[in-house]
């Protein structure tokens, strides 16, 4: 059983790295996904492309800012996934982001386990995502922090090394919590509501929760067993993906498809959370999506969550409910309750979304 608490991982943990490196030549039984589960499925059909939205067009002529509107509401009804270009975020800072933490994750296991992480905060270095114990895990490695606000921040979990790893995290930080302050009011705006409804409903200024996790998804001897990441929706607000321009591996799922990312030089991926479709009253939907083990390159992301506070209570928004759109989750609840979910059982498909929705009204289909 799970810690009740969550102040202790159930078992030892053994760095994905450390397996890695041993040169072994089979995945450990732990690591095997059930065959429903495992990397199968794929498509590359050219006509199931992630799209592509300019954010350039977000403050343009009136017509083309109707244009990008539209586009998002597609993107989040159609897809629940959506690649931004031109967001302004400094590309010198992208390059400092990714090169810092790569270089992390290559320090010797010793000062990585310095910051060893607990499911009661996952701040910190960490190699599995839920507590239940004897759980099928994934084939990753990861860093977690707290970033916003800054009164959640454990200082003492920054890295000290590479020196320039904790300046250069606050600087990205800062620059995306802007995008995602953008990319509120657009959401807003696409769904017809005031331009900073879902910035309020999030907490405001002062409110909004932000946190990132840095992935390392190591070399794999057997990729077509596991997942670097199993299928999942994120039960926050929504996820700004910095992805790896070198090695595919995230997977959106279409239908009865899966579709492998395509990634944009300089895009940041963002995907539609719970918590949204929470207050869209489904009309924005979160969707499945996984990471792939790779047999023969290492790779890299980090993941961005802008999230509600954690103690406001979440709902649709009242002028998306009515006679012929009644309220899809009747009961309100809180992202730190919601998220516990994810924090005892790990990545669990969209069971926990489902699990709220209405009895009367079923969930927006995929």
């Amino acid at each position: 059983m799970a810690s009740s608490n969550l102040l202790e991982w159930p078992e030892a943990i053994v760095p994905v790295q450390t397996l890695s490196g041993s040169g072994m030549s089979t995945v450990p039984q732990k690591y095997i996904k059930p065959p429903s589960e495992r990397p199968s499925g794929s498509t590359n059909d050219p006509n199931l492309r992630i799209p592509v939205i300019d954010l350039a067009c977000f403050s343009n002529a009136p017509d083309h800012h109707q244009a990008f509107l539209e586009a998002v509401a597609d993107a989040c009804k159609d897809w629940g996934f959506f690649q931004v270009v031109n967001h302004d975020v400094d590309i010198e800072v992208v390059k400092r982001m990714r090169g810092a933490w790569r270089e992390f994750f290559d320090l010797p296991m010793e000062e990585k386990k310095v910051y060893a992480n607990l499911p009661v905060t996952y701040e910190g270095y960490g190699s599995r995502l839920g507590v239940e114990k004897e759980a099928i895990l994934d084939w990753s490695d990861y860093y977690f922090l707290n970033l916003f606000p800054r009164d959640i921040r454990n200082l003492d979990k920054w890295p000290k090394i590479p020196t320039d790893l904790r300046e250069t995290t606050e600087k990205y930080a800062c620059q995306l919590i802007s995008l995602c302050q953008v990319l509120l009011k657009a959401m807003s705006s696409s769904l017809g509501l005031e331009e900073d409804y879902l910035h309020s409903a999030f907490g405001g200024s002062d409110g909004i929760s932000a946190t990132m996790r840095a992935n390392y998804y190591p070399r794999c001897p057997q990729p077509e067993l596991t997942l670097g990441l199993s299928s999942h929706s994120d039960p926050g607000g929504f996820t700004l993906l910095l992805t790896d321009d070198n090695v595919e591996g995230t997977q959106v799922r279409k239908g009865d498809s899966w579709v492998t990312v395509q990634p944009v030089p300089g895009s940041f991926l963002v995907n539609i959370g719970d918590q949204i479709q929470i207050l869209s009253n489904g009309r924005y939907r979160s969707v499945e999506h996984r990471a792939l083990a790779n047999a023969d390159k290492d790779r890299h992301t980090v993941a961005f969550f802008c999230n509600p506070r954690g103690d406001l209570p979440i709902a649709p928004a009242s002028e998306l409910v009515g006679p012929e759109s009644p309220a899809l989750y009747q009961k309100a609840i809180t992202f730190n309750d919601y998220r516990k979910c994810m924090r005892t059982k790990g990545p669990t498909g969209r069971k926990q979304v489902q699990s709220i929705s209405s009895a009367m009204q079923p969930e927006p289909a995929a």
